[in-house]
């Protein structure tokens, strides 16, 4: 659709940024220990001026340029995107605040601070709604203490600053939410690391009494819902970019090996049963793009389905994702599952985002809600 290609600046842009991914970002990615925050890393994305451009200066983010960023980077070095990404999620809502954004957001972009989104807990995923960690009145009156458990919070233990989300209101559902910068040095608030299939960082984290005041407030007090619903709006679409930046890398490898590959006499390629199944592939992904752009052309526009259209990025992007990958490990065969290969680092990459910022499930019921809104 000619209302989305990508003017002559944005592509040498995408160009330039896969090309640091390439060269700068993923030897820096090699090094770093799975599970666990790299630093360095974020430190050359912030040395790229790449955080920083989470964050303008002047109006609104725009989700057309994060949606650019994040494919592009995904196409080259996943762990890079993902360090890029979770700092935007974590700090976008110190924009809620500007002593905080004034407080945090210098080291943030230089990627001297890690930041974390902590949202979900043992019990309360999809339903985001239903938190039960506490924020009590504090004893003398000032501020609330924090108590209770978050769960598969990324880059947790290690990140230097938390959005959290507590239940201020008892009984309100989500309008009894608020949000709540907390550092990592408060007193009470400990950790752990989690093993998960995925490579990047992800943790518990646990309150005991962790005392925050009014001027850890992000936003309004019992309005931190939405604050958590307008970040999650601005991020959707872009997690369905970095799906379509994974399966175009897992595209791009399945059509050389298929073009290289002899097998039956001839080229892999030249079998009718593959060469479909590349076609399958490649026109899920341009679909998947199309949608994640329509989305962030939304969220720029001010559109008012934006809801509408994240969900539908988000699940179509991730789905299809998940195919491709998958599709391309079946064509490769064996090499394809061996420890390092491109194909085996993507297939454990590409399964988590068809779970967090909302399942699969949860878009299918939020894009069924908003067709009758």
């Amino acid at each position: 659709m000619p209302g989305f290609a990508l003017d002559p600046e944005q592509q040498m842009w995408c160009e330039r940024v896969r090309g640091q991914a390439a060269h700068r970002l993923r030897p820096i990615a090699e090094k770093g220990e799975p599970g666990r925050v790299n630093r360095p890393l974020l430190a050359e994305l912030g040395r790229l001026g790449l955080l920083d451009r989470l964050f303008p200066h002047q109006g609104r983010p725009s989700a057309t340029e994060l949606c650019l960023l994040r494919e592009s980077l995904a196409r080259e070095c996943t762990e890079a995107e993902t360090a890029l990404a979770l700092q935007g999620l974590g700090a976008h809502p110190l924009l809620r605040s500007p002593e905080l954004a004034a407080r945090w957001l210098p080291e943030i972009t230089t990627g001297s601070a890690v930041a974390a989104f902590a949202l979900t807990e043992p019990d309360a995923g999809s339903d985001a709604a239903a938190l039960s960690l506490r924020a009590e009145p504090a004893p003398d009156g000032d501020g609330w203490r924090l108590t209770g458990t978050k769960c598969w919070i990324s880059n947790a233990p290690e990140a230097d600053l938390y959005t959290v989300f507590a239940r201020t209101t008892p009984g309100a559902g989500s309008r009894g939410v608020t949000a709540f910068a907390v550092p990592a040095d408060r007193p009470g608030l400990t950790g752990e690391r989690l093993e998960m299939l995925s490579p990047h960082p992800i943790g518990r984290l646990d309150f005991d009494a962790v005392p925050v005041g009014r001027e850890d407030v992000l936003g309004e007090v019992d309005h931190g819902f939405r604050v958590a619903m307008s970040t999650l709006n601005l991020f959707r679409p872009s997690v369905g970019a970095f799906a379509v930046g994974m399966a175009q890398a897992a595209l791009d490898a399945a059509v050389a090996h298929a073009g290289s590959r002899s097998a039956f006499g001839g080229p892999l390629k030249d079998l009718q049963s593959v060469g479909h199944t590349l076609a399958e592939m490649a026109t899920r992904t341009e679909a998947s793009r199309l949608l994640v752009m329509a989305a962030a052309q939304a969220y720029d526009t001010g559109a008012p389905d934006i809801a509408k259209r994240s969900a539908m990025a988000k699940l179509f992007a991730t789905e299809t994702a998940q195919y491709v990958v998958d599709a391309a490990v079946q064509l490769h065969g064996a090499r394809a599952l061996e420890r390092g290969h491109l194909l085996e680092h993507l297939y454990r990459e590409v399964r988590a985002p068809r779970v967090y910022e909302g399942a699969t499930e949860v878009q299918r019921s939020i894009i069924a809600k908003e067709l009758y809104r």
